[in-house]
């Protein structure tokens, strides 16, 4: 008797078009979820940069002029002090009595498709076009 075990050719093709059927659908998800996460943790770091701010004012008696200040007086860690962190990028600017902090897609479309703004307000603001300002609306 002539025993042969295998799979065909015919059933291979459909195990790998179901495959790509299953991949067409999931990509596309979990690219979007990780835009999401990206903008969760960079509306997280604004809000750990208003209340880090103040307490540095506390101390200082002014706010730090740089990101780096905070990350140097320890109280950011390295990576949110680098200025870039979860895709996006962060820029700031602090003086006397004011700073503001952007948050910029890394690579906008891909790593987040918001724009963030906080400044000594604490107000969170955010665009969808471009780099975001007071004049923007809240974040919900």
């Amino acid at each position: 008797m002539n025993s042969k075990e295998g799979f065909t050719l015919i059933e291979l093709m459909i195990v790998v078009a179901i495959i790509a059927i299953i991949a067409a659908i999931a990509i596309p998800s979990l690219l979007n979820a990780r835009k999401a996460g990206n903008e969760a943790s960079a509306i997280s770091s604004l809000r750990t940069l208003t209340t880090v701010n103040e307490q540095y004012r506390t101390r200082f008696g002014r706010y730090p002029g740089a990101i780096g200040d905070l990350s140097t007086a320890s109280y950011i860690d390295s990576v949110l002090g680098s200025g870039l962190k979860a895709g996006y990028a962060f820029g700031f600017v602090g003086g006397q009595n004011t700073w503001a902090c952007t948050a910029n897609p890394s690579d906008p479309g891909t790593t987040g498709d918001r724009y963030f703004f906080v400044n000594q307000s604490g107000v969170i603001r955010f665009s969808s076009t471009g780099t975001a300002s007071s004049a923007d609306p809240p974040i919900d």
